[in-house]
């Protein structure tokens, strides 16, 4: 069984582990072992525990021989992204300056799996800075390489921990997402996530000190987890939910909400804001639609998503304005080129005065008020989380073309994470030998609506990971 453990859900290694079938240390070491063999195929694991989580492993194997119930959790390995604190590791945000920036203590979302008896094994890459493009390559790590094809791109900016996930790496990965930056890996990696809503999951985006960010990086980044089943996002979202004093926007909302009457209807747009969609895309949400209609839901086409033209809109200027002061500063941590991304943005989207931040704040509030509407008529929506299949590794940062082409294809994550709702991404298949998937959005605080529909249609269309690396699709 030790040779398998790294295959297993991250609900089978708990209840393995609870059971006494194996020792969190055996869990553990399968999965060191595990990225001993792959990760220097894909660059995803930036820095290992190993120490660190061999003796977290033994502390959770002495609890249990001495009586204690071992959490939801327990001995379930996972990744954390180089931006979120681990205790006594650097958290590098992928720049050499941060090298030796060690954290005093665990930011919320880890310290919650910790206590569910999860154990942090890495850091996982990312873009640098989350700033330098979707792709992930840090100045500090280099690049890391999508498991089904290595001339595509795993996306961002949370790509490490999804490539983590879909090897075999980790069981769990804990990243964030602010306009698709979980639910674009996902979809590129073949494996699931969840983005939840604004406030419902404690975290801690203070980068560097005591000072907190701006609103636009309050509320739009959210903390979530990919896993390569549902049912372990569940695991994960309960461990994860709830108000904690370190984070005062974490609301007080119950994990489940009351259960609606009747079929519950899902609204699914193939092609949101009429900008195009790649066919493999469009099936994929074809696939979904289909399953989610075996499974009893009231699927219907719709037009449109609310307003979704003005909520990109809004979300470019509200965001660029508020980072514009620290702009000259940051440029200057990128590195070659790392620039480039945000610096085609901001010539797109120049920096508004203080009138118009204001008036922007209010159609902020306005299009979460024609979503909260839209979502009223319809729980659930259906759509991409990327309107192509995994694109090549750079290409938003090339030129404006491939800026633009990529900010299109990721636009319904943009508009979801601006009003603030919660979405979950699911596998759908493989197509060309790359994965294909969908996202599920909901109304605000009801993840447990998101989770049952992915739920539906993962019964229907399987799992795809994990996964060994692969060479480029046209070579198999």
């Amino acid at each position: 069984m030790r040779d398998a453990l790294w295959r297993m859900s991250a609900a089978a290694l708990a209840a393995a582990v609870r059971d006494g079938e194996v020792s969190a240390i055996e869990v553990v070491d399968s999965h060191l072992e595990r990225i001993a063999e792959v990760n220097p195929q894909v660059n995803a694991v930036t820095q290992v525990m190993a120490e660190r989580a061999r003796e977290a492993a033994a502390h959770t194997d002495r609890r249990r021989a001495a009586g204690a119930t071992p959490g939801p959790l327990a001995g379930v390995p996972f990744t954390v992204k180089e931006t979120t604190a681990v205790e006594g590791v650097p958290t590098t945000f992928g720049v050499p300056r941060f090298r030796d920036l060690v954290a005093p203590s665990d930011a919320p979302p880890v310290a919650r799996l910790r206590a569910a008896g999860a154990i942090p094994i890495g850091h996982a890459n990312i873009p640098t800075l989350i700033l330098a493009g979707m792709h992930t390559r840090s100045e500090l790590f280099g690049d890391t390489v999508n498991p089904w094809d290595r001339e595509r791109t795993p996306g961002g900016t949370s790509g490490g921990d999804a490539v983590a996930v879909a090897t075999g790496m980790a069981a769990l990965g804990l990243g964030n997402d602010s306009g698709g930056s979980l639910r674009v890996p996902a979809q590129f990696c073949g494996v699931a996530a969840l983005k939840p809503s604004t406030g419902r999951f404690a975290a801690d985006h203070r980068a560097f000190g005591p000072d907190d960010p701006g609103p636009a990086s309050q509320l739009l980044v959210t903390d979530g987890p990919f896993a390569r089943t549902v049912g372990d996002l569940r695991l994960v979202y309960e461990v994860l939910v709830g108000a904690d004093p370190r984070d005062p926007r974490a609301m007080p909302v119950p994990a489940y909400g009351e259960p609606l009457p009747g079929p519950v209807k899902v609204a699914v747009v193939g092609d949101p804001g009429g900008h195009g969609v790649h066919p493999t895309v469009r099936a994929a949400v074809e696939t979904a639609a289909a399953a989610l209609r075996d499974a009893g839901y009231d699927v219907r086409e719709v037009a449109d998503v609310p307003r979704l033209d003005e909520a990109l809109e809004a979300y470019g200027r509200i965001t660029v304005t508020e980072f514009a002061p620290s702009w000259p500063m940051v440029r200057t941590l990128l590195g070659e080129g790392g620039d480039r991304y945000i610096a085609m943005a901001m010539e797109r989207t120049p920096p508004v005065g203080a009138d118009e931040l204001v008036r922007l704040s209010g159609t902020w509030l306005n299009i979460r008020r024609s979503w909260a509407e839209f979502l009223d008529e319809y729980p659930l929506l259906l759509g991409p989380s990327f309107t192509e299949p995994p694109v090549e590794p750079g290409l938003e940062s090339r030129d404006r073309a491939g800026r633009d082409r990529v900010a299109s294809g990721m636009r319904l994550c943009t508009a979801t994470s601006f009003v603030g709702v919660p979405g979950v991404a699911v596998p759908t298949g493989v197509v060309e030998g790359l994965p294909t998937g969908v996202q599920i959005v909901g109304r605000a605080f009801r993840e447990d609506l998101c989770l049952l529909a992915a739920q539906a249609i993962e019964d229907r269309l399987g799992v795809l990971a994990p996964i060994d690396p692969r060479g480029p699709a046209g070579s198999r």
